[in-house]
């Protein structure tokens, strides 16, 4: 008996595959963070683990992980839209959505627009249930922010920072939520030390990941660190951005009483997994980041442990750590 033929994947299932949910780990951790951090300076410092759990603040968390949900979402539609046409000459992303017909840009153009929506619709939700309306009032700056992200590679390539500085955004944003004082009283320096290590950290890694597109990007007039300074090059100002990115989260554990022995564990083990991507990546050649041609736009295995999860591992190490420090019993 021949089995029955395989049924096309529904238009969500396409375009769940192209934004990656699983890459939310990268942001996630440290939208937590800085939220928890933010009620742990307003208890002055009396957090417990059953403040977390109350229905308020258990309510606001909710919130935050579904703003963060629904505005990377959105970030990443309109980057697959935004890039439809390089991704259709590019060999690594043919096979995108977008880029190869499957999904019509109209119906992109509806969904990020529904995530946007839902985006502003849950920043709301801060004001009509604590009455707290500044993320409502911040919903569209932040928004565009994001999207702008997706045309930095046409005019500079700094590109790697602003989407660093995109993803710091999350625990000053969720701190912002669940604080709203944040934005007018004296900021603790380690909430703005822990968003510039997210700066550093993403810009990293996004500089290795771009290693792909390298010579793309140059025959496309496409701006990159990789496709301005070459492998070597792109690779030591990764390195240098990581080598600031750790020293970030020493000076938070300086300045930082609440971080101790879990804090200063989680930084070492940063730095360690670091070191791990940066000599993987001075083993490998170039010809090794050929791209995979299965359909499946995942990078090839070796830069898939130093991209996805030596990364993820790491923002979970930090995450957990800084709120297990600042969350007593």
């Amino acid at each position: 008996m021949s089995a029955l033929p395989a049924s096309p994947p529904s238009t969500l299932t396409l375009l769940a595959r192209d934004i990656k949910l699983a890459h939310s780990v990268f942001a996630l951790p440290f939208g937590l963070l800085g939220g928890v951090y933010a009620l742990f300076v307003q208890s002055a410092q009396s957090l417990t683990f059953r403040d977390l759990i109350s229905p308020r603040i258990a309510g606001q968390i909710a919130l935050i992980v579904l703003c963060m949900v629904l505005a990377r979402t959105w970030a990443m539609l309109v980057n697959r839209l935004a890039d439809r046409s390089f991704d259709a000459g590019n060999a690594r992303t043919a096979r995108r959505a977008f880029a190869s017909g499957q999904v019509a840009p109209r119906t992109g153009w509806l969904v990020a627009g529904a995530c946007a929506a839902g985006f502003q619709l849950a920043a709301c939700g801060f004001g009509l249930f604590f009455s707290n309306w500044w993320p409502a009032i911040l919903a569209a700056p932040v928004l565009a922010w994001l999207a702008a992200y997706s045309y930095t590679k046409r005019f500079t390539w700094l590109c790697h920072l602003w989407l660093g500085a995109s993803l710091a955004a999350a625990p000053i944003c969720a701190a912002v939520a669940l604080f709203p004082a944040s934005l007018w009283a004296p900021t603790p320096p380690t909430l703005w030390l822990i968003a510039a290590f997210v700066l550093l950290w993403v810009a990293g890694f996004d500089i290795i990941y771009a290693l792909q597109d390298q010579d793309f990007d140059r025959q496309r007039g496409l701006s990159s660190i990789p496709a301005k300074l070459g492998w070597r090059n792109a690779l030591w100002v990764s390195r240098g951005l990581h080598l600031l990115a750790v020293s970030m989260l020493v000076i938070a554990w300086r300045i930082e009483p609440a971080f101790a022995w879990l804090w200063v564990g989680a930084v070492v083990a940063t730095a360690g997994l670091l070191l791990v991507e940066h000599v993987v990546m001075a083993r490998l050649e170039a010809k090794a980041l050929t791209p995979r041609m299965d359909g499946s736009d995942n990078p090839p295995p070796t830069l898939n442990l130093v991209f996805f999860t030596l990364n993820g591992v790491l923002s979970c190490l930090v995450g957990v750590a800084g709120i297990a420090q600042v969350v007593g019993t």
